[in-house]
């Protein structure tokens, strides 16, 4: 069981609709997080132990991750998709997006 953990700022949009395109899939085991302290599902030393991969939406995400979870990440795959915060929750094109960019990870 390959463990994910999407990130976004306030858990409100990328995040859980990533959360939520990739859960029920075979092997895999979905969670998402915001960075913000205002987050729905605010990051956790926890969480970042918990994921085995962790993707974030944009570099500031991953900065402030590293700053703050730097010893949990030595052993974990972080990878920025560049997604930009302009998407509903569930956009068809946010969906789309994250199936095109998270896909070759799950290989």
């Amino acid at each position: 069981m390959t463990r994910l953990l999407f990130v976004c700022s306030r858990n409100k949009l990328r995040s859980p609709t990533a959360e939520q395109v990739f859960a029920g899939r075979e092997g895999l085991d979905v969670a998402s997080a915001g960075t913000n302290r205002d987050a729905d599902t605010p990051l956790t030393a926890e969480l970042v132990a918990w994921a085995d991969i962790i993707f974030v939406m944009e570099k500031a995400q991953r900065e402030k991750l590293q700053a703050r979870y730097r010893t949990a990440l030595k052993d974990k795959r972080l990878v920025c998709l560049d997604i930009p915060d302009r998407f509903a929750f569930m956009d068809p094109a946010l969906v789309q997006l994250l199936e095109r960019k998270v896909r070759p990870f799950l290989r």
